[in-house]
């Protein structure tokens, strides 16, 4: 074919072209849940995520944030870098489909014939274009998160080992070589799944060098090579050598007395040193292939470098500063991801597994003053017995159940192995890694946790309107499949050498992942983001399915550009489909609720104010708003998981912005890892202490001092003891009358009373006392409802609803329900001046579940102020709040939730109080909710995994049907209650 190579060339970045605008359409306008407020955050400020870090990404984030002076646009202008990325990814998967489809049709470079030519063209299109509109790579291109990128360097390096085998002269071919080991090495940087693909990159190599005489063995063998490869880049190289140089340096600081970093200095120059003579030696000894790897690790190490970023900005100590890796020891700790535990791949125990002792492992140090000195040594768990290949191995109570549940255990029944490989069969890799495979080519039936796929029977007729309006509803009729399983048995039928290394890179990006990430029975979202890799690889697939109909044509067509043409337009339906269908709900432009959510907390607050959060969505998007958009910087946002590290703690010990140190009373000697409050467990010393219980002020007075009334020593350790399950803080009624609002001013109490939930406290709760304490009642202090569940000792009590966050104040509520307790006045300013709901009425922008939950918390939030105003007596204005949330966050936007019974018994209690037209709202709200919540019973109960919804649904009905009867609506009553007990009798028989 005439210019096949400037014709392909144009193609290729033509789908740049195509992807880039695609994905700039649909991209996320500000920040996204999950971790996209974080990477925004700290790319912008170069500060420090959580382990392992992206430094790579970081700097490339910071790079685009550039092309902005308007803090506003910050968040997009990262986005695009996800974008560009993306783009990227499809040219070179693109390319990557043209040079393994010649190997499929014998097509020699510079000699295509016209039907080569066009088959390649066609096939690289539509597998290009597939992987454009496939569900889970298209929702990574349009956030700043790390996969569309760590995407780009897999498809580069895929790309660039197929360009590599083309070349014959060896020295050029090196330089390939060497540029994939430093890809391979920045990709460090971003994220570890490029890493996965050497093992495909060694059966490449293998079969170029022994083409004529490849063997099964020679074959695995290669394959073992590249695992032992990814072994030595992943454990020796990531956190192998900082390992290294951290014995170094404790060596010579400790035991040789030099200075700090000496250790490093040493080792750094012994290890580039080696490089450079090993280097000069093979090339003057004409040794190629030693001097290659040589290279090679330097190239790597290079790319790895990045990782000095961390280092380097920890010791600025910016605000955001996970871990504090500061010197080699944190670093290291850092790198290995210590602080999220480890998880059994070969040999563990299983979720009943008795353990028996927990014996001290490697010290963990920490830098003193002249020297290092440990601080605790790592607990290691000596389990009754092992396992060989445990999937059934997390012990926490909750995951217990839930592996029972799925295994169809008793409590006190043993799991067996067959049970272990169920497990890992249904769940594991059934329903954490196929399902999202046929999300992808099949069809998804809606973005509700856990949804499974849709088969091409499957129709909306019966199904409820959460379920039949779900935008993530996308049917594809299997079409992309069915694709890409043509091309796969084309591929093995043509040339079985592409076929398994194809199949290899599908596996290893798939499937090799789900057995090294060992998943536990829940996740707390969809994770087929870590998959996109194998998708990729399927899509290769897709494309020589082109090629597989064009051949199953021959026989029809015998015309080779019409046969080529009708194939191209058969095949062009896949990625039309994929796009029709899965645009709405990847389409992203218009949507701020992440970030006009974060910013209602924040305003939800009062000045200097001290706010805890719980989990990421709680957080990041808060930290975006103080780190890029300056918004509320006098807050010091607290998240309550990382108040259990020492790092962190003494993080708040910092000026942040606006906001000053935390008053602690804890030295920092005290809160340090291995210290006395790392957890502190209930030893009674009598009962009449246990039930007068204890002075909070002069227990940490005693902690302070280091009283061994209360520090008890145990196998060499010392540690903190509760006399008591009760601590008591006397008030200061002047200070206090200044900060309760008026109408609960009856209720100041003169000591707060504060219980212990269990047999002890971890030290997040006991530095929550120790600050409530140290304050003083000088900075107000808030609980969003995460935090307020996770605190283990009793606060309801003492908690004034302001907004979307909970007061501290030292008076005792008049509800038992604190979420009633509203401080009407602050609340309803801070909804009314305040609060932002941009789009959030356009029933055009798509907000998945995520953005369901935080419009429910708004709704609750605004049901409870509407409360407080009835309570008050402010009848107009609990009226209007509750139009408020029905036109700022309307049911045609995002669909009503359990909210509804709280909104419609407000709205009766208004209609009896003479509101005009609150009956009639009303009424329709629940002849609405009662329809939604019998359907999604009755499709709860026809699957009946889900029997929990099911009853749920069914209790919500209950609850309409008594509203309705309570309020004249006699026959809507009746109505509603025949439903519910057509589907309690179906219920009731399961």
């Amino acid at each position: 074919m005439k210019d096949f190579r400037r014709i392909n060339n144009i193609t290729g970045w033509l789908l740049f072209i195509i992807a880039t605008i695609v994905y700039t359409l649909t991209v996320e306008e500000t920040a996204s849940f999950w971790d996209c407020g974080e990477f925004i955050a700290v790319s912008y400020k170069l500060e420090v995520p959580h382990p392992p870090g992206a430094p790579l990404f970081l700097m490339l984030g910071r790079f685009f944030s550039m092309f902005t002076d308007d803090v506003t646009q910050v968040a997009f202008a990262i986005n695009m870098l996800s974008v560009i990325a993306s783009g990227f990814t499809i040219l070179f998967l693109y390319w990557t489909i043209v040079l393994f489809g010649r190997k499929l049709l014998s097509a020699k470079i510079g000699q295509e014939t016209k039907e080569q030519g066009l088959l390649l063209l066609a096939s690289g299109i539509v597998g290009a274009l597939a992987y454009t509109f496939s569900d889970t790579f298209w929702f990574s291109a349009v956030e700043a998160e790390v996969y569309a990128l760590s995407s780009f360097f897999t498809a580069f390096v895929v790309w660039a080992m197929l360009k590599w085998e083309l070349v014959d002269d060896q020295r050029m071919a090196n330089r390939w070589l060497l540029l994939i080991a430093y890809m391979v090495g920045l990709s460090i940087g971003v994220h570890l799944l490029n890493l996965v693909t050497i093992p495909a990159l060694a059966l490449i190599m293998y079969f170029k060098y022994r083409d004529d005489k490849s063997s099964l063995k020679g074959g695995v063998i290669a394959i073992l090579l590249g695992l032992v490869i990814v072994g030595v880049i992943q454990i020796g190289i990531i956190p192998g050598l900082p390992s290294i140089a951290g014995k170094f340096e404790v060596f010579f600081v400790n035991s040789l007395g030099f200075g700090f970093g000496s250790g490093i200095i040493f080792f750094c120059l012994l290890l580039f040193g080696g490089l450079i003579f090993g280097i000069w030696f093979t090339q003057k000894k004409g040794l190629v292939n030693p001097n290659t790897i040589l290279l090679a690790l330097t190239f790597i190490l290079i790319g790895y470098s990045s990782y000095t970023m961390v280092v380097i900005r920890s010791n600025y100590n910016p605000p955001i500063d996970e871990n504090d890796p500061q010197d080699v020891m944190s670093f290291v700790s850092y790198l290995k991801r210590e602080q999220y535990g480890s998880r059994p791949l070969l040999f563990g125990p299983y979720y009943n597994t008795e353990l028996q002792d927990q014996v001290s492992g490697e010290p963990v140090y920490v830098k003193g003053k002249d020297k290092y000195e440990i601080a605790d040594y790592k607990v290691e768990n000596e389990w009754a017995e092992t396992h060989f290949f445990p999937r059934i191995w997390n012990s926490e109570a909750r995951y217990q159940q839930q592996y029972r549940s799925m295994l169809g255990l008793q409590k006190g029944e043993d799991p067996n192995f067959s049970d272990n490989l169920y497990f890992m069969f249904t769940h594991q890799i059934g329903h954490m890694y196929l399902r999202y495979f046929m999300w992808n080519f099949a069809g998804r039936e809606s973005d509700i946790q856990d949804a499974g796929w849709m088969t091409p029977w499957q129709s909306d007729d019966g199904l409820p309107y959460e379920i039949k309006e779900n935008k993530a509803r996308n049917q594809l009729f299997m079409l992309p499949l069915l694709l890409g399983l043509l091309g796969l048995v084309f591929n093995f039928s043509k040339n079985q050498k592409t076929g398994i290394i194809v199949t290899l890179l599908f596996l290893l990006l798939g499937v090799a992942l789900v057995m090294y990430l060992n998943s536990p029975p829940s996740e707390p979202r969809e994770r087929d983001y870590i998959y996109a890799g194998s998708f990729y690889a399927f899509c290769i697939w897709v494309g020589f399915g082109v090629m597989a109909i064009a051949d199953i044509l021959k026989n029809v067509l015998k015309n080779s550009t019409a046969r080529v043409g009708t194939a191209f337009i058969l095949s062009m339906i896949v990625p039309v489909i994929m796009a029709s269908e899965n645009w709405d709900d990847h389409d992203r432009s218009n949507r701020y609720f992440s970030v006009d959510a974060a910013r209602n907390y924040l305003e939800s607050c009062a000045p200097n104010a001290i706010l805890f959060t719980g989990g990421d969505n709680d957080t990041f998007p808060l930290w975006y708003l103080q780190e890029v958009e300056g918004v509320r910087t006098d807050v010091r946002v607290i998240v309550l998981s990382y108040f259990n590290t020492d790092w962190y703690i003494e993080q708040m010990h910092r000026q942040a912005y606006e906001s000053d140190p935390l008053p602690f009373t804890l030295s920092i000697d005290m809160i340090q890892q291995g210290g006395p409050v790392d957890y502190l467990p209930y030893v009674p010393s009598n009962e009449k202490i246990n039930q007068n219980g204890v002075n909070l002020n002069e227990y940490l007075n005693l902690l302070n001092k280091g009283s061994r009334s209360i520090i008890t020593a145990f196998d060499g350790k010392d540690y903190a003891r509760l006399l008591s399950k009760k601590f008591f803080l006397s008030v200061d009624s002047a200070k206090a009358a200044s900060i309760v609002p008026e109408k609960y001013r009856n209720g100041i109490v003169d000591n707060m009373w504060f219980n212990v939930k269990g047999n002890g406290l971890y030290k997040n709760d006991f530095m929550i006392l120790d600050l409530i304490a140290g304050n003083n009642w000088e900075r107000p202090i808030y609980f969003n409802s995460t935090s307020m569940r996770s605190v283990r000792f009793d606060i309801q009590d003492y908690l004034v609803q302001e907004g979307l966050t909970y007061r501290l104040v030292p008076s005792r509520m008049n509800n038992s329900d604190f979420v009633e307790a509203t401080d009407t006045d602050e609340m309803y300013k801070n909804v009314m001046e305040k609060w932002r709901f941009r789009e959030l009425d356009n029933p055009d922008s798509y907000y998945n579940e995520d953005y369901r939950g935080f419009v429910q918390n708004h709704r609750y939030a605004l049901n409870a102020l509407a409360e407080g105003l009835i309570n008050d007596g402010e009848i107009e204005k609990a009226h209007e709040i509750i139009n408020k949330s029905l036109n700022e966050m309307p049911d045609k936007a995002v669909p009503y939730d359990f909210s509804l019974l709280q909104t419609v018994e407000i709205l009766f209690k208004l209609s009896s109080l003479g509101v005009s037209g609150a009956h009639d709202q009303a009424v329709e709200m629940t002849r609405l909710g009662s329809e939604r919540m019998f359907d999604l019973s009755k499709y709860y109960i026809d699957q009946t995994y889900q029997l929990r919804e099911a009853e749920r649904q069914l209790m919500g009905l209950n609850v309409l049907a008594n509203q309705a009867k309570n309020n004249g609506e006699t026959e809507l009553a009746q109505e509603i209650s025949q439903k519910f007990n057509t589907l309690a009798g179906r219920i009731g028989g399961r």
